[in-house]
C-alpha cells in the first residue's frame, strides 16, 4: 500500500468502482477504500447493488418467474410438467453464485487497471487527507490530490417494526429466506417492496403490502401506475394504501398493527419485510475539521458536477441529491473522473431511466403528465397497448401499455412511460431519443422490426399525432 495517490475513492459500489476505473483509464493512480463484508465475513466489491440489492433481487425475480411459468402458464403452450418441486435453498445458492461471479469480475477489473483495493473504513480528514482503518489493524493516514465519496445508502429502519434478522427483516434479509412464508407482510409498496413481494408471491406466499402514501407509486405516471396496480392485484398482491404502521408484536406469528382511513387494524403474518426507503450512508464519513457540508438528512451538498464545498473533494451516487439508482451513480462517477482529468464530463439528469423489475415491468424516463400539468407545459400524449402487438401476443405477455408525452408546440418528447413485458430494455430507445431531443414524429418515422415489442413504442409515437395504425384513435 502506497501513502499517496492521485485519487482515493471511498466506497466500491456502482458509483465508486466505476469512477475508480475511469480515473485509472485516464492515467491516474487510484485506491479504493471499502468496508463491505459478505455474510461469511469475506470482503467483496460492488456495494449494496451487487451484493444485497439490484443483482441478487433480479436473480430471485428471474428464478421465481421460471417457477411461476411452470406452475401456471406453460400448460397453455402445450407444455405439461408433472411433479414440479420448489427448492428454495438452491434458489438462494444460485443467487449467491451470480453475485460472487459479478463481484469477482470487479476484482479482476481492479487488477487489470492497477487499482489498489483497501479493505476497511475510510474517513475524509482536513487538507484532503484520508484516514484508512483496515478491518484488522491500525489506522493510517493517506494523502491524495482528489477524493471521491461514494459510500452509498442503507435501509431506513422504523421503531414500529424493529428488525430481528429472522422474522422481521429488511430487503437484504428477504433475499435469504430458506422457505416460502405462508403469509408475508411488506411495509412499503415502492420499488423494493414490490419486487420482493413479487418474488415470494410467485413462489406461493400470500403477500400484503402496507403503503403509507395514499397514491400508489407516486413517482410513476398515474395512468401507468393505475394499470400496474390492477395487474399486480390480479396476480394476488394485496396492496393497501394510506396505512401507518404503529407497532409489531411477535408470538407464533408477527402481529402488525396499523391505522388506515377506517381506523386501527391488525395483520397477522409469518414474516415481515420493512422496505420504507433508504438513507445516505454518511455517518463517520468525515472528521469535524474536514468541514464537509451535509444537510439534515445526511446528504452531501454538491453542485451540478458533484463537487462538494471542499476543493478536490467530490461525492457521487446515493450520498448526493437525485434518485438512488445504480446507473445514475455510475454516470456521476464517470463525470467526476473526467472532470478531474480536465475533460468536460456531464450528466443529463433529465434523461435518467427508472425501472421496477416486476412482471409486468414498469419503466419510465422524463416527465409525468401530472408534472407537466403542474408546470403549465402544453403537451400531447399517445398510448398503445401491448395487446395489439403480435410479438406480445405470441409471448403470452399482452398486458400493459406504452405512453409517450410530447410538447404540444414543438413535438419534443418530454416523457415516456411503460408497463409491460421487457420494458426495462424498451426504455433505452426512449432515453436515447430524449437525449438527442427527438420529437414524437422522429420516433414515429423510425422503422421498427416486425414482430417486436418495440412496435408498441412506435405505435405510441404515432398515437401522439392520432395516427396509430393498429389502434382506433
Amino acid at each position: 500500500m502506497a501513502n499517496s495517490y492521485d485519487v482515493i475513492v471511498i466506497g466500491a459500489g456502482p458509483a465508486g468502482y466505476v469512477g475508480a476505473i475511469r480515473c485509472a483509464q485516464l492515467g491516474m493512480s487510484v485506491a479504493v477504500i471499502d468496508e463491505y463484508r459478505r455474510k461469511d465475513g469475506e470482503a467483496a466489491l460492488g456495494g449494496t447493488c451487487l451484493n444485497v440489492g439490484c443483482i441478487p433481487s433480479k436473480a430471485l425475480l428471474d428464478s421465481s418467474e421460471h417457477y411461476h411459468r411452470v406452475q401456471s402458464e406453460l400448460a397453455g403452450h402445450g407444455i405439461r410438467v408433472e411433479g414440479t418441486t420448489l427448492d428454495v435453498p438452491q434458489m438462494i445458492k444460485r443467487k449467491d453464485k451470480v453475485v460472487a461471479d459479478l463481484t469477482g469480475g470487479i476484482k479482476q477489473l481492479f487488477k487489470a487497471n492497477r487499482i489498489e483495493w483497501l479493505q476497511g473504513h475510510g474517513k475524509l480528514l482536513a487538507e484532503r487527507q484520508v484516514e484508512f482503518t483496515p478491518h484488522k489493524g491500525k489506522a493510517k493516514t493517506l494523502t491524495t490530490d482528489n477524493v471521491i465519496l461514494a459510500t452509498g445508502s442503507r435501509p431506513i429502519e422504523i421503531g414500529a417494526a424493529p428488525l430481528d434478522g429472522d422474522r422481521i427483516v429488511d430487503s437484504a434479509g428477504a433475499q435469504e429466506f430458506q422457505e416460502v412464508p405462508k403469509r408475508l407482510g411488506v411495509i412499503g409498496a415502492g420499488v423494493i417492496g414490490l419486487e420482493m413481494g413479487s418474488v415470494w408471491n410467485r413462489l406461493g406466499s400470500k403477500v400484503v403490502l402496507l403503503e403509507a402514501q395514499e397514491e400508489f407509486l407516486s413517482p410513476v405516471d398515474q395512468q401507468v401506475s393505475r394499470e400496474a396496480r390492477k395487474l399486480f392485484e390480479k396476480q394476488g398482491l394485496d396492496i393497501k394504501l394510506g396505512c401507518r404502521v404503529t407497532g409489531t408484536r411477535k408470538g407464533k406469528t408477527v402481529s402488525v398493527h396499523y391505522e388506515d382511513s377506517e381506523g386501527k387494524q391488525n395483520l397477522q403474518v409469518d414474516r415481515l419485510i420493512v422496505s420504507v426507503g433508504r438513507r445516505p450512508n454518511t455517518d463517520g464519513l468525515s472528521s469535524e475539521d474536514a468541514d464537509l457540508l451535509t444537510d439534515e438528512r445526511g446528504y452531501v451538498h454538491v453542485n451540478d458536477y458533484c463537487e462538494t464545498n471542499i476543493p478536490g473533494v467530490y461525492a457521487v451516487g446515493d450520498v448526493v441529491r437525485g434518485p438512488m439508482l445504480a446507473h445514475k451513480g455510475s454516470e456521476e462517477g464517470v463525470m467526476v473522473a473526467e472532470r478531474i482529468a480536465g475533460h468536460a464530463g456531464h450528466v443529463n439528469y433529465e434523461t435518467i431511466p427508472w425501472v421496477i423489475y416486476t412482471d409486468p415491468e414498469i419503466a419510465w424516463v422524463g416527465r409525468t403528465e401530472s408534472q407537466l400539468k403542474a408546470a403549465g407545459t402544453p403537451y400531447r400524449s399517445g398510448t398503445f397497448g401491448f395487446a395489439a402487438t403480435g410479438r406480445a401476443r405470441a409471448m403470452d405477455r399482452a398486458d400493459g401499455m406504452v405512453k409517450i408525452i410530447a410538447h404540444a408546440e414543438t413535438d419534443r418528447i418530454l416523457g415516456v412511460h411503460m408497463v409491460g413485458p421487457q420494458t426495462s430494455e424498451l426504455i433505452a430507445e426512449a432515453t436515447l431519443a430524449m437525449e438527442y431531443e427527438a420529437s414524437a414524429e422522429d420516433l414515429a418515422r423510425t422503422i421498427h422490426a416486425h414482430p417486436t415489442l418495440s412496435e408498441a413504442v412506435h405505435e405510441a409515437a404515432l398515437a401522439v399525432g392520432k395516427r396509430a395504425i393498429h389502434k382506433a384513435n
